[in-house]
């Protein structure tokens, strides 16, 4: 094994089997050629140390993505207080809006890093955050704003939402096939807490030693700081690997696979309702409980808001690690099925005008979707196992690789599709209030969406089929 330094390209063809020697090669800009995670005795010696030193940086630029991807559904329950006049639908869209554009542009960014490569992509993808951080804080300060300025300033937010599928897809490329599970769990988990955190540290900022106002101008302002620290860092620690290749043929492949469509939209009814969910928790506590809102400790203001995000995200492990052992589609169904009945619960207790059954509710909600993100998030490679083994693709050989190409870009896929789930959920109870004037009406859609996701489940993936070689998935 050695390290050689050098100024000039190489050959960056296909990874060398995991028995070859492994050569690295360092270029200027901080690219890496030969990388080889498979390989024992260089990971062991030099390579988990690099992916590691990675994975950190990555998993902070992209916890401050959904931080500033979630921020406007912490932001919009305080600009009544603030002096904005906006009407609750108004409200409904700056939420929904940055899911919509965070979940589209989770397309390009999965090939951003075979592109530019995945230190140089962080940067870039780290320092877009500061251009909504920054405008947040210059349009909340003035209550004329028109509503429009204000949907173009949320929707900017999307950006961070893209952070996700750029980030996963450059972290998979560092940790040989063993380790990546754990890898990507603990990439994807801290990018999910950054909801969490912006729900709990923003409401403190906006309202310490503020008297009786809010300076709500700082929930974009705060966060300036640690982007350009994730900017500096990303500069000083990551690297590009010249490994990493953008994969448009597994891609188009994947999306001929009708498993890929069928997951979609069981990670639409999971992640879709986690982020959903955490995105207008704070506006369903305004709106039903405004006394319980926010709670005074000191000078500053705290809501509990936080709770839910917090919980569906330190949830989703364990969704992946009950998968691992009695199957994904059997914690699929069983999330599912304590979802329905988290919504019915809630549907059942509204009447009680309860804050604290309110919120157990919506607890119980978020744990199940937590898990069922991760178990669903489990059963994409197994299925296309599966569809290996039914199809008789050996792994190994070229129909076995193809099948291994079409799982790891559906993942992507599939993870993008499902964030469209931030931008339904919010505009079901947008519609439900509009027409019904409460969200009753919404929480039964949910109940028979999740029943009917639970039934589909059981049909396609719990039943031994044939097509999937009889396998559990």
């Amino acid at each position: 094994m050695t390290t050689t330094v050098t100024a000039t390209a190489t050959d960056v063809a296909a990874p060398p089997r995991a028995d070859a020697p492994v050569e690295l090669v360092r270029r200027p800009g901080r690219w890496i050629d030969g990388w080889n995670p498979e390989n024992g005795e260089f990971w062991q010696a030099e390579g988990r140390g690099i992916a590691q030193r990675n994975l950190r940086w990555s998993i902070f630029a992209e916890f401050l993505g959904f931080i500033i991807w979630q921020l406007w559904s912490i932001v919009v329950v305080m600009l009544p207080g603030a002096g904005f006049d906006l009407s609750s639908s108004q409200l409904f869209w700056l939420i929904s809006v940055p899911s919509l554009v965070g979940a589209t542009l989770r397309f390009p960014y999965t090939f951003m890093v075979a592109i530019f490569g995945g230190r140089n992509w962080t940067i870039v993808s780290a320092a877009l955050l500061l251009i909504p951080a920054v405008l947040l804080g210059i349009v909340v300060s003035n209550p004329e704003t028109p509503f429009a300025v204000l949907l173009l300033v949320a929707a900017l937010g999307g950006v961070g939402g893209g952070n996700f599928a750029s980030s996963m897809a450059n972290i998979t490329y560092f940790f040989p096939q063993k380790e990546k599970g754990w890898a990507l769990g603990l990439n994807a988990a801290g990018g999910n807490l950054g909801t969490s955190v912006a729900q709990f540290a923003v409401p403190i900022v906006v309202t310490i030693g503020a008297g009786a106002t809010m300076n709500v101008a700082l929930a974009g302002w705060m966060w300036i700081p640690l982007i350009l620290v994730a900017m500096w860092g990303a500069w000083r620690y990551m690297d590009n690997l010249s490994s990493a290749k953008a994969d448009f043929a597994g891609s188009a492949a994947a999306l001929r696979e009708p498993h890929l469509w069928v997951m979609a939209l069981l990670y639409i009814g999971t992640f879709g309702s986690f982020i959903g969910f955490a995105s207008v928790f704070p506006k369903l506590i305004a709106d039903q409980f405004p006394e319980f809102s926010t709670f005074q400790v000191g000078q500053a203001a705290v809501s509990l808001a936080f709770l839910g995000a917090l919980v569906g995200s330190l949830a989703r492990p364990f969704g992946g690690r009950l998968a691992d052992r009695f199957g994904g589609a059997r914690v699929t169904v069983g999330a599912f099925a304590v979802m329905a009945l988290g919504a019915l619960s809630l549907i059942w207790t509204l009447p009680l005008q309860s804050f604290w059954v309110f919120l157990a509710c919506f607890l119980v909600l978020f744990a199940a979707t937590g898990m069922g993100n991760g178990s669903t998030y489990r059963m994409i490679p197994s299925i296309f196992a599966a569809r290996g083994l039914a199809t008789g693709a050996v792994p190994g050989t070229p129909a076995g690789i193809k099948i291994q190409r079409k799982a790891a870009a559906a993942l992507g896929l599939i993870s993008a599709i499902g964030a469209y789930g931030g931008f339904v959920v919010p505009q079901v109870l947008n519609a439900s209030q509009l027409a019904t004037g409460g969200y009753t009406a919404a929480f039964y859609g949910f109940v028979a969406a999740y029943v009917g996701l639970m039934v589909l489940t059981v049909l396609v993936y719990v039943i031994p089929r044939r097509s999937l070689a009889q396998q559990r998935i």
